[in-house]
């Protein structure tokens, strides 16, 4: 039997930063913009990112993406939901 490699996809040039949001932080974020979380982009729990960070389904995670316009980030929210097998 072989081992599976493992690789820490946060390490990656290409992946942007990923923070896991408070309960506090997350209901700030639904406070300001008026949303819910239903009303995020969703993200799986268990993908590769999701299972680094130690996400669970119903939290928030908050992607910093650098910008090449006149801004130096752009930041990006996604709802953990699990995935209907």
């Amino acid at each position: 039997m072989t081992k599976k490699k493992q690789i820490d996809v946060l390490l990656h040039d290409l992946v942007p930063q990923h923070i896991l949001l408070t309960k506090k932080e997350t209901q700030d974020l639904m406070d300001k913009y008026q949303i819910t979380v239903i009303d995020l982009p969703q993200i799986f729990e268990k993908d590769p990112i999701a299972i680094a960070i130690g996400a669970k389904e119903g939290d928030v995670i908050k992607i910093i993406r650098d910008s090449k316009t006149t801004v130096k980030s752009i930041d990006y929210y996604r709802y953990v939901k699990k995935e209907k097998v």
